[in-house]
């Protein structure tokens, strides 16, 4: 009997039973702590099933919170009982209910064997520390915590902020070297009885109840004064994300659980059946000489802090958005955005769609519904053609659409009919493509069978909805890729014009355009823009009007394709 356990239970009875039966039959004794919070019916239900257990005991109890005290006090209810029990046992492995051996216990014994001198935990100083996650390092040994970090935080923030202001310090007891470490340990029976039977316990327990998450400091610091021999890593695997808090392992972790070649791993997901039927079996197969090495898997952990830090690019959780600024990019594909080309050319839509593929929607921001390609009215991702719905969130609306046809280049259009809400979002995001041609919604409007006051009106709002875009285009955090050009301007060489921002959608291409959809007739254009002047609505986004045929002409003017 060279090896024993202590469990500190708070929950998941079932599997913590499991886990210590299994030790037990393997010859290992078991003292386990329940959680004081238990209430005592449970806590009887539980320790009644090991009456027929000698290698099982139960240690006293105490009421558990993260961060205090009582942590460290429950290990050491545990630890006096099981040194006292157990006077053949060398090792004692600290462990929690939610642990589980990843390799048989013969071969934990056996390792332990070739270290009999070894004590095994992390304890590095506060000036080494690199895994703290918005903790304190020296200060939670000179500050002091009478508040809860979890249930008082606002007093718990501003007393430290008191203290630092005033410069209230508490003194480190004389022959202490603050040290930080995993909580989870395996000690030799020399160094955990040293600990406590120290002549000066009572002030050092009284010095680190006042520490901020004893549970992390006080063995660590402690076993410095009293070992021979530390190797500063725990035989546990046990890793945290980007938040401090441990990650949780399921069935299909099993392949990397084995990789590390650890000895237990916390923390275990409770229903993870396979797991625990798989690493409670001693048949399987040994894996005898494999030194632990967590290392092997910490870039699969690293890549999944990062991925939970930051996200996948594009991707937005349902349940928090992240700040402004702090996106791991706005959007997660390239996108096209064209304005004005289906006003000019008919039967523009499909004749983009033959140049640069994709999926090609009409305006996905329409007053009356979102336009989505070939009339859907649900897209990937379950997105509805509701205007409502899309305007509840339009930005959102967008990134989903993105998200959920990736792989898939999408484009739309947009104009001054449309909503506007998303416009900023766009000109801000780097996958965004923009290609105006401003001026070109009076096309419409040169054939419209409205009375003549009813189109000055609407030509003037079209014309101060254009103009915000047109700002929005000019913002200092424009990162789109942006082609504007006033209509007259366009009309007079489209070709050349389409040419370029085709190239940047696909890619340089050796072969030119050679054909464009039939622009609309712009007969009489010239004329319709200077009544618009005349009666009050001045035309600032066509460009120049002497470029405009106008009746007389006998035809438009405009470029040759």
């Amino acid at each position: 009997m060279s090896l024993g356990f202590i469990m500190l239970v708070h929950t998941a009875f079932d599997r913590a039973e499991q886990v210590a039966r299994y030790w037990a039959s393997n010859g290992c004794p078991v003292v386990i702590h329940v959680d004081g919070k238990v209430r005592p019916a449970r806590f009887r239900a539980f320790r009644d099933q090991f009456r027929d257990d000698p290698m099982i005991r139960f240690s006293r109890r105490t009421r558990v919170e993260w961060g205090k005290w009582s942590l460290v006090r429950a290990t050491q209810f545990a630890a006096e009982r099981l040194l006292a029990d157990f006077p053949d046992v060398r090792h004692v492995f600290l462990a929690s209910g939610s642990c589980l051996p990843l390799r048989p216990v013969s071969e934990l014994r056996d390792y332990l064997d070739a270290h009999p001198e070894t004590d095994f935990i992390e304890s590095v100083t506060t000036e080494q520390v690199t895994w703290t996650v918005d903790g304190l390092e020296a200060e939670r040994f000179t500050l002091r915590f009478p508040f809860s970090w979890r249930k008082q935080r606002k007093l718990f923030d501003a007393y430290v902020r008191f203290q630092r202001r005033f410069g209230l310090r508490r003194r480190i007891p004389e022959g202490v070297s603050p040290h930080l470490g995993s909580q989870w340990w395996c000690l030799t029976r020399r160094t955990l009885s040293s600990i406590l039977s120290a002549p000066d316990r009572a002030s050092m327990d009284a010095y680190f109840a006042k520490v901020w998450i004893p549970d992390e400091s006080y063995f660590q610091s402690l076993a410095r004064r009293y070992s021979t021999q530390i190797e500063s890593r725990s035989l546990t695997l046990s890793k945290f994300d980007v938040q401090g808090k441990p990650h949780v392992f399921y069935d299909d972790h099993q392949p990397l659980l084995e990789r590390s070649d650890c000895f237990v791993a916390r923390k275990i997901w409770p229903r993870a059946d396979r797991l625990y039927e798989v690493f409670l079996d001693d048949t399987r197969l040994a894996n005898r000489g494999a030194e632990p090495n967590p290392g092997k898997i910490d870039r699969v952990f690293s890549k999944a802090n990062e991925r939970r830090g930051q996200g996948r690019p594009g991707l937005y959780s349902q349940a928090r958005f992240p700040s402004p600024g702090l996106e791991n990019g706005l959007t997660c594909a390239r996108y096209n955005i064209f304005s004005g080309f289906d006003f000019l050319f008919d039967g523009f839509e499909p004749w983009l769609a033959r140049r640069i593929g994709g999926r090609i929607h009409g305006h996905l921001y329409a007053p009356e519904r979102a336009e989505f390609a070939g009339g859907e009215t649900l897209m990937n991702g379950c997105l509805s053609d509701s205007a409502a719905l899309r305007d509840y969130r339009p930005t959102q609306f967008l990134t989903n659409l993105l998200w959920s046809t990736r792989g898939e280049r999408q484009s739309f259009f947009i104009g001054p009919h449309d909503a506007q809400d998303v416009v900023p979002f766009v000109t801000s995001d780097p996958n965004a493509t923009i290609a105006a041609v401003t001026g070109a919604w009076a096309v419409p409007l040169l054939t419209s069978n409205l009375g003549f006051d009813a189109i000055k009106a609407e030509a003037a709002r079209l014309q101060r909805v254009e103009l915000a875009f047109l700002k929005e285009l000019k913002s200092p955090g424009l990162a789109a890729r942006v082609h504007v050009w006033p209509l007259a301007d366009f009309v007079a060489q489209p070709t050349e014009k389409l040419q370029n921002v085709l190239s940047e959608i696909t890619g340089p291409s050796p072969r030119r355009l050679t054909d464009l959809p039939p622009m609309r007739d712009l007969t009489g254009f010239r004329d319709f823009l200077l009544r618009l002047r005349d009666g009050g609505v001045k035309p600032q986004v066509m460009g120049d009007l002497a470029l405009f045929p106008t009746k007389t002409d006998g035809g438009a003017k405009h470029g040759s394709v």
